[in-house]
């Protein structure tokens, strides 16, 4: 019986991958990959030769056991998505769990996720937060951003570039309009920037933009209103 081994990739800059990611995915008899092509970019630039596979949010559960008899078998897996730590707003819990659930050793190294550094860089009290991850798009989207309002802690989402501009109103609309909140956009690349201000200030400033691009998180202080 071999192991499963969980691996952070670069969020963005590829400088981010750490050695033991490298010497994680490079040993390893199969990498499953949330999106081959981009795995293989990154494989490229590290000139490491592995076998490649898919797994991701449309096969996961088909797959799951197929893996996890392989892994039983002696085989070494090395589980990646395109960017940051699988199992966080990507493919991978499932395979995680159905291999605890079969006493398969698992490892998660340490590496590269977007959460922290928008948190840590948003100058918004991270010493608790509350991490919601994606919203959903229509239903339960408006009940979710109102529960913030029960919270004492700062909350952080990951949005769309297509979808910031509605969040911010959905923001608004909820009672959040003079909330300290930070839109962080394309962090570790070489356009990463902070938008900071009130919730009615950073959707003023990016809806007087022709276009948005990039990933986004975004970190709100619930409870901080600007008088």
């Amino acid at each position: 019986m071999s192991r499963l081994i969980v691996v952070p990739t670069p969020i963005g800059n590829l400088k981010d991958m750490t050695y033991r990611a490298i010497e994680a995915i490079s040993k390893a008899d199969l990498v499953l990959a949330e999106d081959t092509r981009t795995t293989y970019k990154l494989l490229s630039h590290y000139q490491i030769d592995a076998k490649l596979q898919s797994f991701h949010m449309h096969n996961e559960h088909k797959v799951v056991e197929r893996y996890v008899k392989a892994m039983l078998g002696g085989t070494e897996i090395a589980l990646v998505s395109d960017a940051g730590t699988p199992g966080i707003s990507d493919p991978g819990y499932m395979l995680i769990r159905a291999a605890v659930e079969h006493k398969i050793p698992v490892e998660c190294l340490p590496g590269a996720t977007a959460i922290i550094p928008a948190a840590v860089a948003s100058g918004l009290p991270c010493d608790r937060f509350y991490f919601e991850g994606f919203l959903p798009h229509k239903k339960g989207r408006v009940k979710k951003i109102e529960s913030f309002k029960s919270l004492d802690q700062t909350v952080i989402l990951y949005e769309s570039p297509h979808r910031i501009i509605k969040l911010l109103v959905q923001l608004k609309d909820g009672g959040f309009s003079e909330n300290k909140v930070v839109v962080c956009r394309e962090l570790s690349k070489m356009h990463e920037e902070y938008i900071r201000g009130t919730v009615e200030e950073v959707h003023a400033e990016l809806a007087s933009r022709p276009s948005i691009k990039g990933e986004i998180v975004v970190v709100l202080d619930p409870t901080q209103k600007d008088t």
